[in-house]
């Protein structure tokens, strides 16, 4: 898919560390795509106006900078000819402060938007693709010829914002990071949660709706999951966007990048870059009609050594505090308290919170005993990068029909490949179909009432629930009989056999 120039720039590219060098990547894929995506959008404009010869690239910037403003207002941001992908990579080769070329461009896309409505979404965007980095060489010169592969690599991707939907940098830019994921052990899995696994929260947390005030991931990471919504529903049927919070520096620019390569505007999204759990955001905003969510598996967080955080109100209702190492469950009530009334909000879980004790128990049983929970699934094991866990799925309601909790066990929906388990479409609709249905199918699905798993003292393990099906062969009762009986009888000549040597020898 990426096509670049040849193996050997191939291999240079991926020398400076696969991993860190991902920010260099997936950053001048980005600012290659705003490029495009400006001269597009001018040139369609003057192409409409009558002049079919017009090239924004092609003016001088001194007359470009009339339109700065109407740009900046209409797009976001706003980028000067001279500083276009297309044109800094054309003079590249003689440019011998490039480096430097490409941090001035960078600090003045970032600029172009301050003082708008575009500010927050466009500051820091290039921090973390430092061309000025000794991963790129130890000197000028060495870096400045990895910075020209790399701007060749990025264009020779087959990418043309003319010839492709829009969809293609942000398909190829989500390839990347699950490559990059895949490759990176457990670290992979903090910024990048596998398609086919945001394909069955989303598609869970819609059920039964067609269009949406907003979806909102409180531990967004690089924003696949919020972006998943957008391709199942239509990012036109979710009304005011897409919110999201993430801790990480590096990760939150990915997001935002994310957003911006699957044209999702500045005024659709907002992202922040706190710690949920003790600096939450967003705070006055409309509660959220689809939350979909893979937070960190048991985390430590301040838990009860803030003082502040029992009397938080997303927490003080279940009247404990998630234990300090695991944080796994003030996620959850996070998420409950920013969950509409009529939404649905569908986590990954760490599987130990189902069955634990004490502060965890406790908690499980305010969800239960409020009928909060909606449906417990089991996942397979080896699903996610950087862990062979076999996670869970807890899907939360706050206004349901019944107070009964549906148990799936999924476990077997799934497919290997290499070394990793993937869910296929007919997996996904597997699960989906009978979350939707919530029938009771034996081996697969059992829809406990709310007596049974209060007698079960609210374990929500799915195994306590669905019986797993005996896939042993059955056993011939007779037939092992007569088997048992011959090798008893063998065993009685053997030792008749031996007593007769013992005596023979006089012992």
């Amino acid at each position: 898919m990426a096509d670049i120039r040849n193996d050997r720039e191939r291999e240079e590219l991926h020398k400076a560390d696969g991993w860190d060098f991902k920010q260099y990547v997936l950053g001048v894929m980005f600012y290659r795509y705003i490029s495009e995506n400006l001269t597009n959008y001018i040139n369609e404009g003057e192409h409409a106006a009558g002049d079919a010869q017009f090239d924004y690239a092609k003016m001088k910037d001194s007359d470009a900078e009339g339109a700065r403003a109407g740009l900046v207002q209409e797009k976001g941001f706003f980028i000067l000819p001279s500083e276009l992908f297309c044109n800094v990579r054309a003079r590249a080769t003689d440019d011998e402060n490039l480096n430097e070329t490409l941090e001035r461009v960078f600090n003045n896309i970032e600029d172009s938007a301050k003082g708008s409505e575009s500010e927050d979404d466009f500051a820091g965007l290039f921090d973390d693709l430092d061309v000025n980095s000794n991963k790129l060489g130890a000197t000028v010169a060495k870096r400045n010829e990895k910075l020209v592969k790399l701007l060749n690599g990025v264009a020779d991707m087959k990418l043309r914002y003319k010839d492709n939907t829009i969809d293609a940098f942000g398909d190829a830019y989500e390839y990347l990071m699950s490559m990059y994921a895949s490759n990176a052990g457990k670290s992979g899995g903090e910024f990048f949660t596998p398609q086919e696994v945001s394909e069955l929260l989303t598609r869970i947390a819609v059920v039964g709706k067609t269009e949406v005030n907003k979806v909102y991931d409180p531990a967004c990471g690089s924003g696949s999951l919020l972006l998943k919504a957008a391709k199942i529903l239509g990012k036109e049927n979710i009304r005011q966007g897409f919110f999201g919070q993430e801790i990480n520096l590096t990760t939150y620019n990915l997001c935002r990048i994310n957003m911006f390569l699957h044209d999702i505007g500045y005024d659709k999204f907002n992202i922040a870059n706190e710690d949920t759990l003790i600096s939450p955001q967003h705070w006055d905003d409309e509660p959220f009609e689809v939350i979909v969510s893979n937070p960190p598996y048991s985390i430590k967080w301040a838990g009860d050594e803030n003082p502040l955080l029992i009397n938080d109100p997303r927490f003080s209702p279940a009247g404990v505090l998630a234990p300090k190492s695991k944080a796994d469950l003030a996620f959850i009530m996070h998420s409950l308290s920013w969950l509409a009334t009529n939404g649905t909000a569908a986590i990954v879980c760490f599987p130990g919170i189902m069955y634990r004790g004490g502060a965890e128990k406790k908690i499980r049983k305010y969800l239960v005993d409020n009928n909060f929970i909606d449906c417990i699934i089991q996942l397979p094991s080896n699903l996610f990068y950087g862990t062979s866990i076999a996670t869970c799925i807890m899907v939360l309601k706050k206004n349901k029909a019944d107070n009964k909790v549906l148990f799936i066990d999924a476990s077997g929906e799934c497919v290997k490949v290499t070394n990793n388990n993937r869910l296929t479409e007919e997996n996904i609709a597997a699960i989906v179909d009978e979350f939707a249905s919530r029938e009771e199918k034996p081996h697969f699905a059992h829809l406990a009432e709310y007596g049974e798993v209060v007698e079960n003292e609210y374990n929500l393990s799915v195994s306590t629930y669905v019986e797993a099906e005996d896939t042993r062969e059955k056993v011939d009762i007779e037939k092992l009989n007569a088997e048992i009986a011959e090798i008893v009888e063998k065993e009685n000549e053997l030792r008749e056999a031996i007593d007769r040597v013992i005596a023979e020898i006089g012992v």
